[in-house]
Parts: C-alpha cells; sequence; structure tokens
C-alpha cells in the first residue's frame, strides 16, 4: 500500500532533522514531498507540477533524467562500486576525472583534491593554504580574509569562511584567524552613496587592502570569495571589483581563492565564475555542477604556485576523505562534463539563453514592486523595494521575500527568498520556451505579492 501525503509528513516530522530548518515549525506545518523529476520540473506527492529554476541546490546543471548519468553510475556501480586513494592508490575515474578537470579549468590548474562536498573542499582549502605557508617557512601567515554574506559551505571551516551571522552565533564561529570585509553589494551600500558601480567596484576591493594592512600582510594567507555570491542573494559584484581584487592579491602576494561551488560549469557563461570576472585564482573549489547533483563529490583545483611547493617540498599531506576520488562518483562526473561539452552548453548559456534572461530580467524593472533586477549569466535575482524611487526596503520583519515565495509555491515555481531579494538559477538545458514561461510564472508571483503587501498597507 503506497503512503500518502500526510504519511510522508508524519514519519519525516518524527525522524527527519532538515538542513537550515527550524524543526518545530516545519513539524507543524509539513513537507514538501518531492517524488520524481524530468528535464526542469519536479513533481510532488499531489501530484502538481512545479518549474525547479534553482536546479535542486544550484546543481542540476543538465537537467533531470539523463540517462547518460544513470548510465553511468550503473556501469561503475556493477564493476567497481568504492575503493579509496589512500594508501597510495588510485582509481581509474578519478585518474580520469582528473585529467579532464585539468582541460577545462583556466591553465594554472594541472592537479586536483578530490573531496565530497564544497563543504569539505573549503576545510582543505583553509588545511592546504596554512601547509603551504607552513612549507615555505612562514607559519605566521595563517589569516584568510573573507566577506560578509558569502557563503563558504556549513562545516566549522567553511561557516567560518562565510560571513552568515545566523551561522557565526551558532557554535562559537568562526575559527581563530579567519576574518571578514564588506561584501560588494551595490544596491545596498554603493547606490546610497551615489557611487556609480565601478566607483563602488574600486571603493569595495580597496577594503581587503584595509584589512590586509590591519591585520599586517605578513600574517595574511589568503583571500577567498564567490565570482557571484549565490546564496547571499545572487551578489553580482561590479565589474571592477575582481581586477581590483586580484591586483591587491598580487600587491601583497597572498593566495587568491575562488569559490566555484555555484558558478562552474557554466553557470556565468563562461566555465568558471573567475574567467568571467578575470582573475587568475591560486586555487578553486568546486563541487554541485561537477555531477549535476546527481551524485555528492567535490573538490579542489590546486594552481601550480601551491602544488609545485606541495608537491616538492611539503611531504606527507595529512588530510583526506573516505570518498576522495570516489569511483562511482567521478564516473558521474566524467559523463556530466563531456554532456555540458558535447551539448555545448556554456555556449548557450553564453550566447543565447544568459542574454534572453537579462532581456527579461530588465523588463522586470518596470514593476512597482522591483526595486532592482540582474543577471549573470543563468542566473539573477530580483530585488523587492517598498519604494522603488528612492529603493527604500521593506521592515525585515514583514519578510515579504516570504510572502513572494508562498506565492512561487502555490503557483508551480520554485524561486529562492534571501531576504527581500528573489533568485533563481535555472537549470542549463533551459531553453528560450521555458525561460518565457518562467517569466510568467515570475511575475504572476510578483503581481500576487503586490496586491498582498498593498492590501496589508505595507505600502
Amino acid at each position: 500500500m503506497s503512503r500518502t501525503t500526510q504519511d510522508w509528513q508524519a514519519a519525516d516530522a518524527a525522524h527527519f532533522l532538515h538542513p537550515f530548518t527550524d524543526f518545530d515549525a516545519l513539524a507543524k506545518k509539513g513537507s514538501r514531498i518531492i517524488e520524481r523529476a524530468e528535464n526542469i520540473y519536479l513533481w510532488d506527492s499531489e501530484g502538481h507540477k512545479i518549474l525547479d529554476a534553482m536546479s535542486g541546490l544550484w546543481c542540476v546543471n543538465v537537467g533531470y533524467g539523463r540517462q547518460e548519468l544513470i548510465d553511468a553510475a550503473t556501469a561503475q556501480l556493477k564493476q567497481l562500486p568504492f575503493y579509496n586513494a589512500f594508501f597510495q592508490t588510485a582509481t581509474p575515474p578519478a585518474i580520469e576525472l582528473a585529467e579532464l578537470l585539468s582541460e577545462v579549468t583556466p591553465p594554472q590548474f594541472r592537479h586536483v583534491f578530490f573531496s565530497g562536498s564544497g563543504s569539505e573542499g573549503n576545510d582543505t582549502v583553509v588545511r592546504m593554504v596554512r601547509r603551504y605557508w607552513d612549507v615555505l617557512g612562514q607559519p605566521e601567515r595563517k589569516v584568510i580574509i573573507s566577506r560578509n554574506n558569502a557563503y563558504h559551505g556549513s562545516t566549522m571551516a567553511g561557516a567560518s569562511l562565510g560571513g552568515m551571522s545566523g551561522m557565526h552565533a551558532q557554535g562559537g564561529l568562526p575559527i581563530p584567524d579567519i576574518t571578514h570585509i564588506e561584501q560588494p553589494y551595490w544596491y545596498e551600500l554603493g547606490r546610497p552613496q551615489g557611487l556609480s558601480r565601478d566607483d563602488f567596484g574600486r571603493l569595495a576591493a580597496s577594503w581587503l587592502e584595509k584589512k590586509i594592512l590591519e591585520v599586517g600582510p605578513e600574517r595574511v594567507a589568503a583571500f577567498i570569495g564567490e565570482p557571484v555570491q549565490g546564496a547571499g542573494g545572487v551578489i553580482i559584484p561590479p565589474a571592477t571589483y575582481w581586477p581590483a581584487i586580484q591586483a591587491i592579491c598580487d600587491k601583497y602576494g597572498i593566495l587568491l581563492v575562488s569559490d566555484e561551488v555555484i558558478c562552474g560549469f557554466g553557470r556565468t557563461g563562461r566555465w568558471w565564475g573567475c574567467e568571467t570576472m578575470g582573475t587568475r585564482p591560486d586555487l578553486m573549489t568546486f563541487a554541485k555542477g561537477v555531477t549535476s547533483g546527481y551524485i555528492p563529490l567535490g573538490g579542489v583545483m590546486v594552481g601550480e604556485r601551491v602544488a609545485r611547493v606541495l608537491i616538492e617540498q611539503g611531504g606527507e599531506f595529512n588530510h583526506g576523505y573516505t570518498y576522495s576520488g570516489h569511483p562511482v562518483a567521478c564516473a558521474v562526473a566524467l559523463a556530466n562534463i563531456r554532456l555540458i561539452q558535447r551539448e555545448r552548453l556554456v555556449d548557450r548559456v553564453r550566447d543565447d539563453l544568459g542574454p534572453y534572461l537579462a532581456q527579461h530580467f530588465e523588463a522586470l524593472k518596470a514593476h512597482p514592486l522591483v526595486g532592482d533586477a540582474e543577471t549573470c549569466g543563468l542566473m539573477g535575482a530580483v530585488v523587492l523595494a517598498r519604494d522603488k524611487a528612492s529603493g527604500t526596503p521593506f521592515a525585515s520583519d514583514l519578510e515579504v521575500g516570504m510572502v513572494c515565495r508562498g506565492h512561487c509555491f502555490g503557483n508551480g515555481l520554485i524561486m529562492r527568498a534571501v531576504g527581500d531579494r528573489m533568485i533563481i538559477a535555472p537549470p542549463l538545458v533551459m531553453t528560450r520556451d521555458q525561460i518565457d514561461e518562467m517569466m510568467v510564472l515570475i511575475k504572476r508571483c510578483l503581481d500576487l505579492t503586490w496586491a498582498d503587501v498593498k492590501a496589508r498597507g505595507w505600502v
């Protein structure tokens, strides 16, 4: 006998503790039960069709139900379901994936350290960065600079690197020698000062140099940043920002780490967000899109500046994971990357889908609820504003973004709310017709939210 939605919700509430969740509130409301998926669509246990404009969790880039990935996993499970990368051992899928990653990443990357997730990858970054400076005889270089409102994972080191105050408030974070500067969010920080985007980009980058001098250049090991801040609300920096950051890192000789967990594998219209933004990172974290989320896998691309020191002078690197280079995950990643290449998905995002989405988002600026709308490749954000002329936000306790998200769920659309920024990152296999379909849903949900806030007297 099959379970009903209520059966699933009851079992879920009784046993499953969800990530980033108020457990009691969810138990009272009941989880949404997703049962199947195809292409860019999901179906819940009530039979409702939902357009997934968030690619699962920024990851299902090639869409759901791709037989190539299913076959790759099945074949590898039959041949070698698991073996580890410890004890001077390797498996063919891990070696082959390392080769392929070196081909599709910028030229400074020839080596990869595998993990099971982006969080584990960023923990690896902390260990690797500090080991690099130890080997070079500068053990005092331990400080890693990140940004407020950044997201780098949920492990102790990953959450410390991130700049989410709610995460830092739980668990005594950040760990020592991790510090933060302000994010390059023009709409909130630059626009009220009357700064152009370009001028604000240079100003925001200067905060890194100020922090380096405050900490002491001899103590700073690295700067880490997402090319576009994803979970922070799709914060797209001004074009002047990242080149200035690169120049500051070069000036002080510190390592530059690009967290590509969300931006990698074509999301921004290039294979890597650092290519879109014009930087030359020394380390690059990846996950999510490497397998399109079908199987957990992550890792760190290690540039030759770091790799040569660790290989030639470092001796044993006392770090690793049971699932580093898991053969099934690597086999799926190989099939996924080859599919991206074969279907030229990165080029489609850059030349066709990204510009088409940008046109649609530009048109959203005319909506009375929208203070700003912006895109980068196939990701975008819509700012909900109380007064669009002045950019005055709604009071945070009103949670207008959550009101809008409720309308999205009620109308067959998954769109994420980050405060009052409504964000999307749909699968890269989308068509123009599907973008049109998504935009109809977005506009409908904005209209419903606008009617709500007027009825409640919030504007």
